[in-house]
């Protein structure tokens, strides 16, 4: 089954780099971004699978895909063009589903490629102005689009013309030209070796560009032909279904959710991949056999009477990221409040009072809620604008070192993420990528009495 635009790699930016400050001592609790092994735990039922990535004896991640819902990032599909509208610059399109999907002109490749151009290490330049997406698209147009963002609430899947497809080891981008390198891949001899190698194996006078994988570091040369042959023919049969079907349809579905933990989930540091159904072992194994053979011998048959979640906690980690409250080993606490503009997390000492002095308990419970709060976005999935509003801090040199200990939590995040350095009232502005439900959504629906405002009426 072929693959389709990797999620996996992670990138962290942060508009502050303070330098190591000194803590007076105080020894940190212990990072996630050191080094660490990693267990994945997959539970399958005829209605949804479940998976539970595990650091620490903790679960780190959740990830649920419904069997009658699955996500719709990486499908690729020929749309027809709804509504274009030139105030906004974006059209709807018309997909197959329930809501129309939304495509900015910015999202549009033939917009993209106009107005910038790659200068082979990742800058870009404008060349000209772009042209307005109503001299693009009209009402009633064919066009093959890639969903680059699931539904959200009461949004539509957002859309891109820009198709990229994922094999083993490579991506492979149609309308492209480059070939592109994981930045993952350091060493600059292997990273001009792997080039060579793909552009031979691009044939004469052909089109298409191939950004190239991690995986593809210890690749043999046949594995990497493999790909480019495979890549290329399955963009041609999708090319050509296009021509003989009606719009809208869907021309290419993404994997399963268990096969992209094969894809996306594992690394070096995972020790072992089990799953608790013996038919969908069997078809990882046999996946794994044809794209991840590294993986194959860490997956893993659970067959253990007690049920696998409840066996090692997760059943109680996805209830407790359900509710408001948070609670810190050293008995401060958090409240986390996800609305549809934006989630804010408040910090606050509770029970805690371990400290020499008042700014030294402070200090501490910050240090222990940036690491409790990077563990959160992972876990319940929270993305967009997110507030955190710790305790208030005099020192700057407090500031620093918990920013400096935040960044260092989230630096493990598969999702792209920016934390910024402390505004004039003390908070800290988080944006985290959304690319599919949190898991409050996922798993929860509007109250039908406050509708979802979390109080009602009085009777007076």
């Amino acid at each position: 089954m072929p693959l389709s635009p990797p999620h996996s790699s992670f990138f962290v930016t942060s508009t502050v780099s303070p330098k190591p400050l000194s803590t007076k001592g105080f020894r940190p609790f212990p990072l996630l971004s050191t080094p660490m092994n990693e267990d994945i735990l997959i539970n399958v039922t005829p209605q949804e699978t479940r998976v539970a990535v595990m650091s620490q004896g903790m679960a780190q991640e959740i990830h649920i895909e419904r069997s009658a819902s699955r996500g719709l990032a990486g499908n690729i599909h020929l749309g027809r063009v709804v509504r274009v509208l030139p105030g906004m610059q974006s059209a709807f399109i018309d997909i197959g589903l329930e809501r129309t999907a939304f495509l900015h002109v910015a999202d549009i490749w033939e917009v993209r490629h106009a107005h910038y151009h790659n200068g082979g290490h990742g800058s870009a330049e404008p060349k000209v102005a772009p042209k307005p997406i109503e001299h693009i698209l009209h009402e009633g147009q064919t066009v093959m689009v890639q969903v680059i963002k699931d539904p959200i609430g009461t949004k539509g899947a957002r859309l891109s013309t820009q198709i990229s497809i994922a094999g083993r080891m490579l991506v492979y981008l149609p309308q492209e030209s480059h070939i592109g390198i994981s930045q993952r891949i350091e060493d600059e001899a292997e990273r001009e070796i792997l080039r060579g190698k793909v552009t031979q194996m691009i044939p004469p006078g052909e089109g298409g560009g191939f950004i190239i994988r991690t995986m593809a570091e210890a690749a043999s040369d046949a594995d990497l032909n493999n790909d480019v042959t495979y890549l290329r023919k399955l963009w041609t049969d999708l090319c050509v279904m296009s021509e003989k079907v009606q719009a809208p349809a869907c021309l290419y579905q993404d994997l399963s959710l268990a096969q992209r933990v094969l894809r996306d989930l594992v690394h070096d540091e995972t020790t072992s991949i089990r799953v608790d159904s013996r038919e969908n072992f069997s078809k990882l194994m046999e996946f794994a056999q044809n794209y991840t053979p590294n993986v194959l011998a860490r997956v893993q048959h659970y067959t253990g009477e007690r049920p696998l979640f409840d066996l090692h906690g997760v059943e109680d980690e996805i209830e407790k990221a359900l509710g408001r409250r948070v609670d810190l080993k050293s008995g401060g606490y958090l409240i986390i409040d996800q609305t549809e503009a934006m989630t804010t997390i408040d910090v606050n000492t509770g029970a805690y009072v371990g400290g020499r002095n008042f700014d030294d308990t402070i200090f501490k419970t910050n240090l222990e809620a940036a690491q409790a709060i990077a563990r959160q976005l992972r876990l319940r999935n929270l993305g967009g604008i997110i507030i955190a509003d710790f305790i208030d801090m005099n020192g700057e040199e407090h500031k620093a070192a918990v920013l400096t200990e935040l960044n260092k939590a989230v630096a493990r995040d598969r999702t792209k993420l920016s934390v910024s350095a402390f505004t004039g009232l003390g908070l800290v502005e988080i944006t985290r990528k959304r690319t599919r439900e949190s898991l409050a959504h996922i798993l929860c629906e509007t109250c039908p009495t406050c509708d979802g405002r979390g109080e009602i009426k009085t009777a007076r």
